[in-house]
C-alpha cells in the first residue's frame, strides 16, 4: 500500500498579488533601461526573487502596493531588453483555474520576445489553456498584461511585466513582526 504524500505549508505561502509593468530607455546599458523599467512597475526597491507560475488557491489579486525597500519580493517576470529599433515586448497571463471539484489554485504564464502587445497576447492566451488542458482544469477568468516598445535611437531598452507576492498583510500594509516563537 502506497504511503500519502504529507502536506507541507511552505514558509510564504502568499495571500495577495498585484500585477504591474514599466519599461525603460537609457544610453548607458540594458542594466540601466532595466532599472528604469522596475521603476516605473514600482518594484525597483525591491530584492526580487524570480519564481515559477503558481497562484494559491486563496491569493488575491489586489491594486499595486508598496513594498517595504530591501524587502526580499517573489515575483513572476517577463522580461525583455532590446536595442536601437527593435521592437520588444513582455507579458504575464494569469488565472485561477477550476477542475473537477471546483475552484483550485491558478497559474502564471510569461512570454517575451522581439514581438509586438498583439502577437504576445494571443500567444499567453494558447499558453494558458494548454496549461488548463495538460492538468484537466478550466480557466476561470484569465487575464493578460502587456508591454511592448520600440527602443528609440541611441538607446538601450526593457519592458517588464511582472505578478509579485506580497510579503507582508496586503490589508494594512505592514510588515509581519518576527516574534521567534514557532
Amino acid at each position: 500500500m502506497a504511503k500519502r504524500a504529507k502536506t507541507v505549508h511552505g514558509m510564504f505561502l502568499p495571500r495577495a498579488y498585484f500585477v504591474t509593468n514599466g519599461q525603460g530607455t537609457s544610453t548607458e546599458s540594458h542594466l540601466n533601461a532595466f532599472d528604469d523599467a522596475l521603476s516605473e512597475a514600482g518594484i525597483d526597491e525591491c530584492n526580487i526573487v524570480y519564481i515559477s507560475s503558481i497562484i494559491p488557491t486563496d491569493a488575491i489579486e489586489v491594486k499595486r502596493t508598496r513594498i517595504t525597500p530591501g524587502t526580499i519580493t517573489f515575483a513572476v517576470v517577463a522580461r525583455m531588453d532590446g536595442d536601437e529599433g527593435e521592437v520588444i515586448g513582455a507579458g504575464i497571463g494569469y488565472t485561477k483555474c477550476r477542475d473537477r471539484k471546483g475552484a483550485s489554485y491558478g497559474f502564471v504564464a510569461e512570454n517575451h520576445g522581439y514581438k509586438d502587445e498583439d502577437t504576445i497576447t494571443s500567444e499567453l492566451f494558447k499558453r494558458m489553456k494548454r496549461m488548463a488542458s495538460d492538468r484537466n482544469m478550466s480557466l476561470i477568468d484569465p487575464k493578460v498584461l502587456v508591454r511592448s516598445i520600440r527602443v528609440p535611437k541611441d538607446r538601450y531598452g526593457c519592458v517588464v511585466v511582472a505578478l509579485v507576492y506580497l510579503p507582508f498583510t496586503a490589508e494594512i500594509g505592514e510588515r509581519i513582526q518576527w516574534t521567534g516563537e514557532g
